[in-house]
């Protein structure tokens, strides 16, 4: 059994980080729906290929939360997390060989910390772009994506008003954490507190709050 790993939600400074498996015997079913990084496909086609691929694929998904992310501190880095949930979703799914898509600046120091973290020992290949190069980590960043879309939907919902994509770019994401410390005095729920980005617009509401009474 071949499975592919990758991770949607590093940069974000709203909702989860989540981690993808997917894991087949054969991946020419992938090849022939045409899967590729999820970065490269429109929303609709991402939803499209994400149920096709449950259909012919064994599939499994572990999010991080905004909370966890903000509790690793300065002594655990993002890629420790997600090396966790890498590792994890290998030893849930035991295939024989593993793809995936390596966070980690050196693919072999991140090939050694899977390794370290699994107790038996797969064909592993990890790589950087490796959702360009391999069908199944195509898959498992196409699983990864609508999935965190799925859950940023969910926060929209909880919240009752639009919070755009998550990312610092999005300046629907921007105005909404923007709005809501103005109205609430702090940052919203699902917000990552430790990115710059949070930390950025706090420290500039309560400058303006200063401004205002001088």
């Amino acid at each position: 059994m071949i499975c592919g790993l990758d991770e949607a939600g590093r940069g974000p400074v709203i909702g989860p980080l989540v981690v993808a498996a997917v894991m087949m015997d054969d991946d020419r079913p992938l090849q022939e729906m045409g899967v590729k990084d999820s970065k490269k496909l429109t929303p609709s086609r991402r939803e499209e290929l994400a149920a096709e691929i449950r259909k012919v694929a064994r599939v499994e998904t572990r999010a991080i939360d905004a909370e966890t992310i903000d509790a690793r501190g300065c002594e655990r880095s993002l890629n420790e997390l997600e090396i966790e949930r890498f590792s994890d979703l290998i030893m849930s799914l035991r295939p024989s060989d593993v793809y995936i898509d390596a966070c980690d600046a050196s693919e072999s120091h991140f090939e050694s910390l899977i390794v370290a973290s699994i107790d038996y020992h797969p064909r592993m290949v990890c790589e950087h772009k490796a959702d360009d190069r391999y069908p199944v980590v195509s898959a498992a960043s196409i699983i990864a994506k609508v999935a965190r879309d799925s859950m940023v939907r969910e926060i929209e919902r909880s919240l009752g008003c639009p919070v755009g994509s998550g990312y610092p770019a999005d300046e629907v994401t921007i105005d909404f954490i923007k709005r809501w410390i103005n109205e609430k005095g702090d940052l919203p729920p699902y917000t990552r507190r430790s990115w710059e980005t949070s930390r950025r617009l706090l420290g500039e509401s309560k400058i303006r709050k200063l401004t205002y009474w001088e």
